[in-house]
């Protein structure tokens, strides 16, 4: 199944993430910028939500999900970065994290044909990241200091549990690797990826 409701929002949500490019980069504008990234964030839940209501879930899916968040996230951090209205340490926070996880999920997937499957505190931390972003964008754009402080209490937060919820992925693919192939769960096989 690959034209369905939820794998739409998914692929809307990818197509936004050159206009928030164009808006934080090539127009300057670090309000709008944040504002569209924080409707990308919070829209995370809706194509999930709608294949499990509409029972659409796919196995596109399951793929175009973690894409958009992945390219979301990363292209918020490096174009964030680049212009200027993200700190650099917590950029290099998140980023290593992210290759961390792509690289173990990446192994799982390659070798064993395995997703990893998704921790609630790898969403959370996600969900966290996503409007931790905004809100340095946002005060960039001049929209005042709440947007700072927001940025900073959602952002060290979320960090910390996105590390976490790294060390138990980074858990979850070592417990695989002694294995053959008759010893790995076939409930990981059906899994989406880790957020």
């Amino acid at each position: 199944m690959i034209l369905t409701i939820p794998n739409a929002v998914s692929a809307v949500r990818i197509s936004l993430i050159p206009v928030f490019v164009w808006l934080l980069v090539g127009r300057d504008d670090p309000t709008a910028a944040g504002l569209l990234l924080g409707f990308i964030g919070a829209t995370d839940w809706v194509d999930g939500y709608l294949a499990r209501r509409l029972g659409q879930v796919s196995e596109l899916g399951k793929i175009l999900d973690p894409i958009a968040d992945r390219a979301a996230v990363m292209t918020a951090l490096l174009a964030g970065w680049a212009a200027g209205v993200l700190p650099g340490w917590f950029t290099l926070a998140v980023l290593a994290r992210e290759l961390l996880v792509i690289t173990g999920t990446g192994w799982a997937v390659a070798r064993r044909g395995v997703r990893i499957p998704v921790r609630r505190v790898g969403k959370v931390a996600t969900f966290a990241i996503y409007f931790a972003l905004p809100g340095f964008m946002l005060h960039a754009g001049g929209e005042g200091e709440f947007f700072r402080w927001f940025a900073w209490v959602v952002g060290i937060t979320g960090l910390a549990l996105y590390w976490y919820a790294a060390a138990l992925y980074a858990r979850d693919v070592l417990a695989l690797v002694g294995r053959d192939d008759s010893q790995v769960s076939s409930t990981l096989r059906d899994n989406e990826e880790p957020k």
